[in-house]
């Protein structure tokens, strides 16, 4: 991305945001407002830069001048949430490191289901999208969002070797509880975000889909 989204009101000077600064970062948040509702709607790929202007009111030139290409936008749209799923999955494999009990392996894991959740409920269409698009070809615009799939898989997998170092789980291949724990956590996920509205307290949701995977991964 030729300029970062997350700036800050000052400087690393410490001096007050100029106007140009402001108006810059007006714009940046302006493309990536319009961009979001279409890509969700129509999906990243069939949604071209002249949709992306068109909605934002902007010049085509415009863009370019705030991102190198669509690839770019995708990537600025996903970083915040970025940040905090992967953040919350590396506490969640420190966590899980020093837990020596089944209760602070089962809070561990409860842990990372309250921080979440709130993820899903404040940044519901960005998590709609991921939702929507991180199964499909790594090509073109789509490729932050399997990044991003890649780097939850890779940790979520972590946390499944953190928690088997106890010895109280089952003899399963971790790849496999870890790929149907992430399977489970997104379709829960969807339900609460989409129009199917089975799930109507996700933190519930997360803490309950906890007990039942854990008890029925527990060795007796």
């Amino acid at each position: 991305m030729l300029d970062s989204d997350n700036r800050s009101e000052q400087d690393s000077g410490g001096k007050p945001e100029g106007k140009r600064a402001r108006n810059r970062r007006r714009r940046l948040k302006q493309l990536r407002d319009a961009a979001l509702p279409l890509f969700v709607e129509s999906g990243i790929e069939r949604v071209t830069i002249d949709d992306i202007v068109q909605g934002a009111g902007v010049a085509k030139g415009s863009f370019y001048r705030y991102y190198n290409d669509k690839e770019d936008l995708v990537d600025a749209l996903f970083a915040p949430i970025s940040e905090q799923l992967i953040a919350a999955l590396d506490r969640g494999r420190e966590a899980l490191a020093r837990a020596q009990t089944w209760p602070e392996t089962m809070g561990a894991f409860r842990q990372v289901a309250f921080e979440l959740a709130p993820i899903v409920i404040q940044k519901r269409q960005i998590v709609l999208l991921y939702l929507q698009e991180n199964r499909a070809p790594a090509v073109g615009a789509r490729r932050p969002v399997r990044r991003l799939a890649k780097a939850v898989t890779e940790r979520a997998l972590g946390m499944t070797h953190a928690a088997r170092t106890h010895g109280d789980f089952h003899d399963i291949d971790p790849a496999v509880s870890t790929l149907a724990v992430i399977g489970a956590v997104e379709r829960l996920a969807f339900d609460f975000l989409s129009d199917e509205g089975l799930v109507e307290d996700p933190a519930a949701a997360a803490s309950a889909l906890v007990l039942l995977i854990l008890d029925g991964l527990r060795r007796r």
